[in-house]
């Protein structure tokens, strides 16, 4: 992406070096064999399910036009980290380029940021469905579904681009190893031999404006909507008011379960392997989990599909 190259490219160094998983050396075959199936169902289901939502009228929704921008998300997600990684645990070529880092970097965290807010969107939805459903029809419109899903994308990559303007000042004079398997945020700045203090901080104040407004109003929207279910005199009706929104809350608690587990762990040098090990939940877990979660428990996404196979037999 040329992008970095315009910005400008103050670094003496042309290239890092991956680690990777060097500690599981004699496990290379078997890393890249698992990290593959994974990849390959990761992508597999994230697309069939976008594929999907778009092409059955059925599903030309609100809440399946949320569901089909995660689905691509997720798989924008995996293929910006997976390829590199097979490659190199198959070729044992670690090296990557100064601007291929920074632009893996940021399209990682750019991704990450917008799932933020599309959860947070698909949250709001769900409330409107159960807590306001005389109002649902004229308050969530196709134009305005596109308004939310466009703002959630923009607000994403702005978010990372401040970071990344600040990234590109810093000067790299050595080491180039990388003690992790893909470009991170912090063991990039760890290369540096420039202060990054400001970036630090810079990284929380961007984390606590972008990210968690759109957690708090997640949890707020779950809060009203269970309250809601709650008041359902029927059990037969809260149970079905339950299953329009259970999806979309198991996958809430998958991707902010997973990024709290990788951020409680302490930045040192003892634990960098278990950050390693622990960022593979969200980078692997969160993209494999989603379409197997809608799909398995949404009754339209599993008819769309069993009619779809019928029309392609």
């Amino acid at each position: 992406i040329s992008f970095v190259s315009m910005l400008g490219n103050q670094t003496k160094m042309p290239e890092f070096i991956l680690l990777g998983f060097r500690e599981f050396y004699e496990l290379q075959t078997l890393l890249f064999l698992t990290f593959l199936v994974i990849y390959v169902v990761t992508i597999t289901g994230n697309i069939l399910t976008f594929a999907l939502i778009v092409f059955d009228q059925h599903l030309h929704t609100p809440m399946y036009f949320f569901l089909g921008n995660l689905s691509f998300l997720e798989a924008c997600c995996s293929s910006n980290i997976f390829p590199r990684m097979l490659l190199a645990l198959i070729t044992g070529d670690r090296r990557i380029s100064y601007n291929s880092c920074l632009t893996q970097w940021y399209l990682f965290g750019s991704l990450e940021a917008t799932e933020c807010f599309l959860l947070c969107v698909m949250s709001y939805d769900r409330y409107l469905a159960i807590c306001k459903p005389l109002h649902y029809a004229t308050t969530m419109k196709t134009q305005t579904s596109i308004h939310l899903a466009a703002a959630s994308w923009f607000s994403g990559f702005i978010a990372c681009l401040i970071l990344l303007i600040l990234i590109l000042q810093l000067m790299f004079c050595g080491p180039s190893e990388m003690d992790h398997y893909f470009c991170e945020y912090f063991p990039l700045l760890r290369l540096s031999c420039s202060d990054t203090s400001v970036l630090e901080i810079a990284s929380y104040i961007v984390a606590v404006i972008f990210t968690v407004p759109p957690f708090v109003l997640t949890i707020t929207s779950y809060v009203y909507i269970i309250a809601a279910i709650l008041r359902i005199p029927s059990a037969t009706g809260r149970q079905k008011a339950f299953s329009t929104c259970s999806s979309h809350l198991i996958v809430v608690s998958v991707f902010y379960g997973t990024l709290m587990i990788e951020y409680m762990i302490p930045k040192s040098t003892e634990n960098r392997e278990m950050q390693k090990i622990s960022s593979l939940l969200y980078t692997a877990l969160s993209p494999l989990a989603n379409p197997f979660i809608y799909s398995l428990r949404n009754k339209e996404v599993k008819n769309s599909l069993r009619n779809n196979i019928r029309k392609l037999v």
